[in-house]
């Protein structure tokens, strides 16, 4: 059986467009785009989580909002299971530390990269919810 990795990853809104991150080259997944976020640490719950993350991985402090979604996605390395939640900056703009760049798309842009396949289910509802 493979091995579950429990993730977390925020839907970045900001002045009506959303943040990707392209995984950096010695990552997993190089070249994805993805929704900023990581593991679940014990104890944390996925909140937590994603508020230490965004600090880790983007050097930035946000609120975390409404729950959007959680899918599993099986890869080769695993099965991963993203939960998404919205989430405001508060504070500085996002630095790369981890990630090859970010861009912030208006939703009906989201296409126009490659998310990983785990976001994908996610990148739909978002697209949805905004053309509502």
């Amino acid at each position: 059986m493979k091995k579950k990795i429990v993730v977390v990853g925020a839907v970045l809104v900001e002045d009506g467009k959303i943040l990707a991150a392209q995984r950096g080259e010695d990552m997993a997944l190089a070249g994805y785009w993805e929704f900023p976020g990581g593991k679940i640490e014990e104890g944390e719950t996925p909140e937590e989580a994603l508020q230490r993350e965004l600090k880790e991985e983007l050097l930035c402090d946000a609120t975390i909002g409404e729950y959007l979604d959680t899918t599993a996605y099986e890869y080769d390395f695993g099965i991963v299971e993203l939960t998404t939640f919205f989430a405001s900056l508060h504070g500085k703009e996002p630095e790369l530390t981890e990630h090859a760049q970010i861009r912030w798309l208006k939703p009906e842009a989201l296409d126009t990269v490659q998310w990983a396949p785990a976001d994908v289910p996610a990148v739909e509802k978002i697209k949805e919810k905004f053309s509502a």
